[in-house]
């Protein structure tokens, strides 16, 4: 099966979602090459756009995301990562979860704890 890279000028996102919980992790995109290196290595990998290069996630904080299951949507121009996360959380602010925070009365509010000190990981 053929992703549509093309729709979406060469990305497309990929959910993260822990493949037990079914909690969202993270959202990313995802270029060809990324695509074909997350099937074939079963891990995580990403298109940074900010820094215009592939990553692979936990590169750095060792945490990682070890691929359990790839779902693609109807129009196959996006995917879902059902993953297992190594490590105590995958947000580089140091949550379990790069969705930490909740809209509450107007504002955004943590209603989480940090699992991490990035400032320990990203050193």
């Amino acid at each position: 099966m053929k992703l549509d890279f093309e729709k979406t000028d060469g990305l497309i996102p990929a959910i993260v979602q822990d493949a037990v919980s079914g909690e969202v992790l993270m959202v990313a995109f995802m270029n060809e090459i990324a695509w074909q290196a997350t099937v074939d290595s079963g891990v995580a990998t990403f298109w940074s756009r900010s820094r215009e290069k592939l990553w692979i996630k936990g590169e750095s904080s060792g945490h990682k995301l070890m691929v359990k299951e790839i779902r693609t949507d109807c129009d196959q121009d996006a995917v879902v990562l059902r993953v297992e996360a190594i490590g105590p959380g995958v947000c580089h602010e140091g949550f379990r979860s790069c969705f930490f925070r909740t809209l509450t009365n107007g504002e955004w509010v943590e209603n989480d704890v940090r699992a991490f000190d990035p400032a320990e990981v990203y050193a």
